[in-house]
């Protein structure tokens, strides 16, 4: 592919915050005093001083659905260079995922972080695997050093809306013939 086509792809891509449903959010083995939305809500992820943080060991289970059908492209993970998240599995539209069965299932994507990850550089995900993601649940496995505590700055997901019917929006048209 070209550098131009590429550049093209790239800017069409939106940040996917504004779609992220957030009454159905779910985050397990957090830490409630560092919890997810200071590493993925809008102002919060660019504060240095907030963070999400594992609670009981290092891994960490975030449920993410979206109000609309997205197209995920690319993710971003930032965090420090010893708690940093190191692998990362990604489930395309599976619900329901806790500790004892998420090894139960093939993740769609699975992201080994570098250190230019953690500092930013987007993970480019198999773009075939979420092509209709209506969720998209995020395993956190373990971190850098293998320490008890994951740190995680910011989260950030890259893609674009599918067209589709917001099914809630339509209204039943009553037959009064």
């Amino acid at each position: 592919m070209s550098a131009e086509s590429t550049t093209a792809i790239n800017r069409s891509l939106v940040d996917l915050l504004d779609f992220i449903d957030w009454s159905g959010v779910e985050c397990l083995n957090h830490n409630t005093a560092h919890s997810l939305p200071n590493a993925i809500k809008q102002g919060y992820r660019e504060d240095e001083g907030l963070y999400l943080e594992s609670d009981a060991d290092e891994q960490l289970l975030i449920y993410l659905p979206f109000t609309q059908v997205v197209k995920l492209h690319s993710i971003v993970v930032k965090g420090p260079e010893e708690e940093g998240p190191k692998t990362v599995k990604l489930f395309s539209n599976r619900e329901h995922m806790g500790f004892s069965n998420v090894n139960d299932f093939p993740p769609s994507d699975t992201a080994v972080l570098t250190l230019d990850n953690l500092k930013g550089k987007p993970v480019v995900l198999k773009f075939v695997k979420f092509q209709n993601v209506r969720s998209l649940t995020i395993f956190i496995e373990d971190n850098q050093s293998g320490s008890e505590v994951t740190k995680v700055d910011k989260i950030a997901l890259f893609g674009t809306t599918v067209e589709t019917t917001d099914m809630k929006g339509l209204k039943k048209i009553e037959d009064n013939h």
